[in-house]
C-alpha cells in the first residue's frame, strides 16, 4: 500500500534543506539520513508518532536492494526506508562502522 508522497523538507536533525526525489518518495535526509515517524504505510504520513528516527544500521536486502533501519526516539518502533540514490555514502559508512562496534 505505498503512496508517492515527494515533497521536499527541512530535516529535523541537521536542518538542511532536502529536495525531492523526483523518480519515488522521499522519505528521510539525504545528508545525515534521518528521518520522522510520520508513515503507517509508505508515503501515507498518517503516524501520529512524529518522532525522530535515527539511523542505526544497514541492511542488504536481496529483493529492495540496501536499507536504512531506524530506530524512533520516541516510541522505539524500528521501521526500515529504502537508501536514495543521493545519500551521502560517508553517512551510510559510519552507520555501519558505529553498529559494527557495538555504539547503536
Amino acid at each position: 500500500m505505498f503512496i508517492k508522497n515527494d515533497n521536499e523538507f527541512i530535516c529535523k536533525n541537521c536542518n538542511k534543506k532536502v529536495e525531492k526525489l523526483k523518480y519515488t518518495s522521499r522519505d528521510h535526509c539525504n545528508y545525515c539520513l534521518y528521518s520522522v515517524h510520520v508513515d503507517i504505510y509508505p508515503g501515507d504520513r498518517q503516524n501520529e508518532c512524529k518522532g525522530l528516527l535515527e539511523p542505526i544500521n544497514v541492511l542488504m536486502d536481496s529483493k529492495k536492494g540496501k536499507q536504512i533501519i531506524y530506530k524512533c526516539k520516541r516510541c522505539n518502533s524500528e521501521v526500515k526506508n529504502i537508501v536514495a540514490e543521493d545519500d551521502k555514502m560517508e553517512e551510510i559508512y559510519k552507520i555501519v562502522e558505529k553498529y559494527a562496534k557495538g555504539s547503536i
